[in-house]
């Protein structure tokens, strides 16, 4: 009898579990999230640019309102504002991970990536001021391509560079997570126009009470859900963008599990969320963003008009030579350590994939952008979808060859032995 049949079928869990299990399990994986997140995409921008393109401007103006809570917000704005909490309550959880108990809890490990994240936000943000200085919107724009898009990245990485040292993607993810602290920082510090104390007194009240129920190791959702949502609430109503919500509950979060618990809350939230952030908040958040007119006067701007260079030469250029510049530079001078098995060309490779700046970037354009007007907004993230593709596709030939180079190393020294035999 086989081990299968063995089994007794009533302790095997229902069909509907395995496939929800195998559902959640693949969507927690980088790439499948990554391919949600193209198609999202793709389907935005055929839509909006065919016949029916009417339909999915209708779609995205629509209004969904609470008016108990003042809330008044189109579908495009609740999946900006609203979905994208849980996205950034990912976020959180991932740094909170990495500095208590990942590679950024080591500071020698941690140096490299984050002197990277560094000269990858300041060095896209000088080259976007200085090309679109004095354009409308440029006060604010310069922070669009400041960011890298964390599940893009590392899901072209996964596609194609298998064949490199794992310290690779330990590299980009510790960089990327930094990367997105600082841009949920710039968030914060320029997109909060006016501030309600009252509402941000209710904010860190909630954000006090999450801490004191993780200490107090509560676990029940009926506690957490609430104040999660009077929390995001809060912030709304603070005048502060209210994704920020789900950064700061992310990082008030138990990263580290007790004795006899299976696993710590954070890795606990974190498969839970996920499949939810990777499945559904990103690909309709990309669904609503995405959709930009590719019009001619889009196609004829987008190289000429300085907004959208700005953003083109701040991504493209200005991630790669900051992230690889400034890591060389660190190296060189004995500041951090090069990853052990990467050289000086994974490195580069792995920089330019730092210019993907998909949700963050998008987030920001409609952000900066929204006094100047609507034109202004698509040309932007026009330019942002533009690069992060010529990024994700310039980044996968570069590992592509890496990896073919290192799979030649190691089948190399696997011959060695027998040719000195």
């Amino acid at each position: 009898m086989s081990a299968r049949s063995a089994v007794d079928p009533a302790e095997r869990p229902p069909v509907i579990t395995r496939v929800r299990s195998e559902l959640t399990r693949y969507l927690r994986t980088e790439t499948v999230g990554g391919a949600l997140l193209l198609i999202a995409a793709a389907v935005a921008l055929i839509w909006v640019n065919s016949p029916w393109g009417a339909s999915y401007q209708t779609m995205v103006d629509t209004r969904l309102s609470i008016p108990a809570l003042h809330l008044d917000l189109t579908l495009a704005d609740w999946t900006k504002d609203g979905l994208l909490a849980i996205f950034f309550f990912v976020a959180g959880l991932e740094l909170k991970r990495e500095f208590v108990v990942g590679e950024l809890a080591d500071p020698k490990r941690a140096a490299l990536p984050i002197i990277a994240a560094v000269g990858g936000v300041v060095t896209p943000a000088l080259i976007a001021i200085t090309v679109g200085h004095g354009v409308p919107g440029m006060d604010n724009g310069w922070a669009i391509p400041v960011a890298t898009d964390i599940a893009f990245a590392l899901a072209v990485l996964a596609m194609t560079g298998s064949r490199i040292p794992a310290s690779a993607r330990v590299f980009l993810l510790s960089l990327a997570v930094v990367d997105d602290l600082l841009a949920i920082i710039l968030i914060a510090v320029l997109f909060t126009a006016s501030l309600s104390m009252l509402w941000l007194g209710v904010a860190l009240a909630c954000c006090a009470a999450w801490a004191l129920a993780q200490r107090q190791r509560l676990h029940t959702p009926l506690f957490y859900v609430p104040v999660a949502l009077v929390c995001w609430y809060a912030l709304h109503e603070a005048g502060i963008h209210p994704t920020l919500a789900g950064v700061a509950l992310g990082l008030l979060t138990r990263v580290r599990k007790d004795p006899g618990e299976k696993m710590a809350p954070a890795t606990h939230l974190e498969h839970v969320v996920q499949p939810i952030s990777a499945g559904i908040c990103v690909p309709l958040f990309a669904l609503f963003a995405s959709g930009v007119p590719l019009d001619a006067a889009v196609f004829g701007s987008l190289f000429t008009d300085r907004l959208s260079l700005a953003i083109i030469l701040g991504l493209l250029l200005g991630k790669t030579i900051g992230i690889f510049g400034i890591s060389w530079l660190a190296i060189r001078f004995g500041v951090a350590k090069r990853p052990v098995g990467l050289e000086y060309r994974d490195m580069f490779a792995l920089s330019v994939l730092g210019a993907i700046g998909f949700t963050v970037s998008l987030l920001v354009a409609e952000l900066a952008l929204a006094d100047v007007g609507d034109d202004a907004i698509d040309l932007a993230k026009a330019a942002v979808l533009v690069t992060s593709m010529a990024a994700s596709l310039l980044g996968s030939a570069l590992l592509l060859r890496r990896g073919r180079v290192h799979q030649a190393r190691r089948e190399a020294d696997e011959l060695q032995p027998d040719s000195e035999a």
